[in-house]
């Protein structure tokens, strides 16, 4: 009897094994360097009468180069020349892992609010911080809170600030981007202000949808021509909303 063995296969397992031990130590250090940020961020916004801009501006200058660092990601910022930074923008950005929130605070150079789902709020830590700053919980299959959350968004871009938004609603398993939801388009409408498409590469193979694997790697954070507003209403969302769903796909490919 002779018995045919594939070369690789002895090799393979100790390589496993140790992206493994690597990974694990990793989701340490995620954990670790994102709590120990967010408690100093508080401190901070506590020390200054409650303002939001240091502790948002963290985000981008200690947290996320922090967690891009430990996972070994580079990051490319292609297209800021497109976008006038004193103006507020709703940035809607097509969604492949949770490291494109570090990707997105770090690229865009501007206090950054994100529209995030409710249950994100019950996290410890992470909702702390992001109730903390003032960004927008939207909960799933209530219509009228979804409503008063649309006009809370509404009212932030009114007064300056800008928001980012995954209008897929939910990170992409195989990359492919879904059909983007209207509830981001609205209250960019409301409030008269551009929505901005990005296109995020590379963070899906950074580190996967599901479980914490990760692999080193280049995140491509591609910024797009803002599309105006002006003019539209509410019931023009979902026709924004495919509208920048077009772009973003372009972009990604």
């Amino acid at each position: 009897m002779s018995v045919v063995m594939n070369a690789g296969s002895g090799s393979a397992w100790p390589m496993r094994l140790g992206w493994k031990a690597l990974n694990a130590l990793q989701l340490i250090y995620t954990i670790a360097w994102t709590a120990g940020c967010i408690v100093l961020a508080l401190i901070v916004k506590a020390a200054n009468g409650g303002r939001t801009h240091l502790p948002l501006r963290m985000a981008a200058r200690l947290w996320a180069p922090g967690l891009l660092h430990g996972a070994l990601a580079r990051l490319r910022v292609e297209g800021l020349e497109h976008v006038n930074f004193s103006r507020p923008h709703v940035f809607v950005a097509n969604h492949q892992s949770i490291i494109d929130i570090c990707a997105l605070f770090r690229a865009l150079p501007i206090p950054l609010r994100f529209v995030l789902k409710q249950e994100l709020r019950k996290v410890p830590f992470i909702g702390w911080y992001a109730a903390a700053m003032g960004m927008v919980f939207i909960e799933r299959g209530k219509a009228r809170d979804a409503s008063r959350n649309l006009r809370a968004a509404a009212h932030l871009l009114r007064e300056g600030a800008s928001l980012c938004a995954f209008p897929e609603g939910t990170r992409s398993r195989d990359g492919a981007l879904r059909p983007f939801k209207g509830g981001a388009f609205q209250a960019a409408i409301e409030a008269q202000v551009p929505v901005v498409p990005v296109a995020i590469e590379g963070s899906g193979a950074v580190l996967r949808p599901s479980g914490f694997q990760v692999r080193p790697g280049t995140i491509i954070v591609r910024i797009g021509e803002p599309i105006s507003t002006l003019g539209l209403q509410p019931h023009d969302r979902q026709k924004l909303a495919q509208q920048v769903h077009e772009v973003v796909n372009a972009m990604l490919h």
